[in-house]
């Protein structure tokens, strides 16, 4: 039974950090490459608006931040719970 609810608190941790990592890029391209992008478009980046930054760079450059940050994040965890490589 302890095992069970080691596993349940390791998939509940991982679960967590999925969510949170998609509600990051999901913000990120959708919420200011989309849908605040004329809120933010009198902001120049690059010679570009930054709407349309986020839109074709921001997101991208977040999504490669948010899977090294989900590496680093998951070895911890996993060291947490004792199921580490």
């Amino acid at each position: 039974m302890a095992d069970r609810s080691r596993s349940d608190a390791y998939w509940a941790a991982n679960k967590r950090l999925i969510y949170l990592c998609l509600a990051i890029w999901a913000f990120v391209s959708f919420g200011l490459g989309i849908i605040l992008r004329p809120m933010i478009s009198g902001i120049s980046v690059g010679g570009a608006d930054l709407g349309f930054w986020f839109a074709q760079q921001g997101s991208i450059y977040t999504f490669l931040i948010l899977i090294f940050f989900y590496a680093w994040r998951m070895n911890k965890i996993d060291r947490e719970h004792g199921v580490e490589e």
